[in-house]
């Protein structure tokens, strides 16, 4: 029998086990997925979880329990610390594994443009901890502000500030605003609408949604604002103490809660040279995903910055589907011999956003058509919950949904700190 060829590919989200689906029960490869963490998990219901309104359960999954029918394919829990191509090897945080392909999706991280403040002070939201962090410190602020006498030190605790007007900040805006209005009359009887210092999505392009079409960018705009959302467009963050939030237009904001939303840039290795990496820290690479200057190594997803697709000169944007279809493009790829692969070609599916209960907008492929408003919503409600790993997460998921539509609330706002335990 013909030696099968070891693959590995580094990341586990949407390429990561894309490409798993294609090459698991390969004939011609051992494939082996090395990820950080030992689950997989849906980065567009993120915000849900940090806000209290879905349990991370419902949108995260075992990555051994999604990969017990892939025959060819094992798992290594680890983080990758560098890459030795010369010896086509990695090493890992718990040891080296060596390949014959290596495939990096290993996604973006949360860029802070080189602002230590930020950095440190601020609240990212692109992990499942990221996002229970956000909702511990959300829970914790609001109680503290339920025992504090002094009017600005509680104001300061129940304002919040977003940066970035993309998706994500749309949608977090728009769903502590119903937090506001419905859930905190509820909960923090001890808290006035006058407590309430606001919410703020701050962005530097002079449009939100500046991705999606004039026609959702217009409608999104009008809703926050009809929510209570203070908009400032063509305005950056320049700083944060943790005390005060200072703009490029030479306004301040009193608060203590930032939440970054601003931007990603990919993540980069030790091994991977710099003449590879293009803009946003992206590896370049051909039409086939293979990254310029190596043989055997690949890229896929928010990592790739892919030449050779004319409809997208600068790069395909770093959402689901690019991902999710150069993953399929590659498995295919590496199944067929060298001379059928095909190289590929992106096949714009639309975009979505939600605003807020029964308010989201659609742009259809190359923004010809625009849908807003409830069937938007369930438009989105139905692609997202599709989107999910498996049955079980589909069937939470909508279950959640139903009870916060039906009752306008939630039971998921609890405080959980767990401890981990050394040398584990």
């Amino acid at each position: 029998m013909e030696k099968r060829k070891k693959v590995i590919v580094v990341g586990g989200g949407f390429a990561g086990l894309e490409l798993i689906k294609g090459l698991g029960n390969s004939k011609k490869y051992e494939v082996t997925l090395v990820d950080v963490n030992n689950y997989n998990f849906f980065p567009p219901l993120i915000y849900q979880v940090s806000t209290g309104f879905m349990e991370p359960s419902a949108i995260s999954y075992p990555i051994r329990r999604i990969l017990r029918e892939k025959e060819s394919v094992r798992f290594r829990l680890g983080s990758l610390e560098r890459i030795i191509p010369a010896e086509n090897k990695i090493i890992l945080s718990n040891g080296e594994l060596a390949y014959d392909i290596l495939v990096m999706a290993t996604g973006a991280e949360s860029n802070f443009f080189g602002n230590r403040n930020i950095e440190k002070y601020s609240l990212p939201m692109k992990t499942i901890s990221d996002a229970l962090s956000l909702r511990n410190t959300i829970l914790a602020r609001l109680d503290r502000a339920t025992r504090l006498d002094n009017v600005e030190e509680r104001r300061k605790l129940l304002t919040f500030v977003i940066a970035g007007a993309g998706p994500t900040g749309v949608e977090l805006s728009g769903i502590l605003a119903e937090m506001s209005t419905s859930i905190l009359k509820k909960d923090y009887p001890e808290l006035g609408q006058e407590d309430l210092g606001g919410i703020y999505l701050i962005d530097g392009q002079d449009a939100v949604l500046s991705a999606m079409s004039p026609r959702s960018q217009a409608y999104t705009y009008k809703k926050l604002r009809q929510y209570g959302v203070k908009i400032k467009l063509d305005t950056i963050v320049k700083d944060f103490d943790n005390e005060r939030v200072y703009l490029s237009d030479g306004s301040e904001i009193q608060t203590k809660n930032l939440i970054w939303a601003a931007g990603v840039s990919a993540k980069t290795f030790e091994g991977i040279q710099k003449e590879s990496l293009g803009r946003g820290k992206r590896m370049k690479t051909n039409a086939y995903n293979l990254v310029d200057g190596y043989q055997n190594i690949y890229a896929l997803g928010d990592c790739a910055l892919v030449s050779g697709d004319d409809a997208f000169p600068d790069g395909h944007p770093q959402l689901a589907q690019p991902a999710l279809q150069q993953a399929k493009n590659l498995a295919r790829n590496l199944e067929k011999g060298e001379g059928e692969w095909k190289p590929f070609a992106y096949k714009d599916k639309g975009s979505l956003a939600i605003i807020g209960r029964n308010k989201a907008v659609l742009d259809f492929p190359k923004q010809k058509y625009f849908l807003k408003g409830f069937l938007a919503w369930l438009i989105w409600i139905f692609v997202h919950i599709m989107g999910l790993v498996n049955f079980k997460n589909r069937i939470r998921a909508f279950f959640n949904w139903i009870g916060y539509y039906i009752y306008r609330d939630q039971y998921f706002r609890m405080i959980i700190k767990p401890k981990e335990r050394e040398n584990t």
